[in-house]
């Protein structure tokens, strides 16, 4: 990478620098190279970054938790000995190591610990976010099919901090429905 890098860089200082080596500000050569530095080296990046900003903000706009739009709600909270979460919708339920989701729906997870700064992280489903004691982050999570999905703890929490693993369960809707009790079977 930094081979690759200095290559790059180097390209771009020979082309920044040969429109001031040459003589004569009108010459057709000049011009095409002004062209390629202020045209291709300036224009094209920003219009490009411009473009991947707008793209992010609007895909980011949609991963924020709102209060309005019925997302489930889950407490997650991580301990050194494992993370257990509470279900909102159904008080007094709570599993550990498992993480239940209905498939298709946003779930907002609030992530809190009761002793070190653990880190709540499902690579398939959203990003990383620590979770702090005495403060609650939450989440927005949404698994597009139903399948198991591999959440980890990435944050050094003391011994065995690399085995606090757990899983996120996400149901099609006879499996949520299952899940929650309402099952008629």
């Amino acid at each position: 990478m930094l081979a690759g890098a200095a290559a790059i860089f180097a390209l771009v200082m020979v082309l920044l620098a040969l429109p001031f080596l040459r003589r004569g500000k009108d010459a057709p050569e000049a011009r095409g190279i002004k062209v390629w530095i202020i045209g291709l080296g300036l224009a094209f990046p920003m219009a490009v970054l411009a473009a991947l900003l707008a793209y992010g903000l609007t895909v980011g706009e949609r991963l924020l938790p709102r209060a309005e739009d019925g997302a489930i709600r889950v407490e997650a909270e991580g301990r050194q000995s494992g993370w257990t979460f509470r279900y909102a919708d159904q008080p007094g339920r709570s599993t550990s190591g498992v993480l239940h989701i209905p498939a298709g729906r946003p779930v907002d997870v609030d992530i809190t610990t009761g002793d070190v700064i653990h880190s709540f992280w499902v690579p398939r489903l959203a990003g990383k976010l620590d979770a702090i004691p005495g403060y609650v982050n939450t989440l927005r999570i949404e698994a597009d099919a139903p399948g198991d999905y591999a959440g980890v703890s990435a944050e050094f929490s003391g011994i065995g901090y690399a085995g606090l693993t757990f899983t996120v369960t996400a149901h099609d809707e006879a499996g949520w429905q299952a899940f929650l009790g309402d099952d008629p079977q």
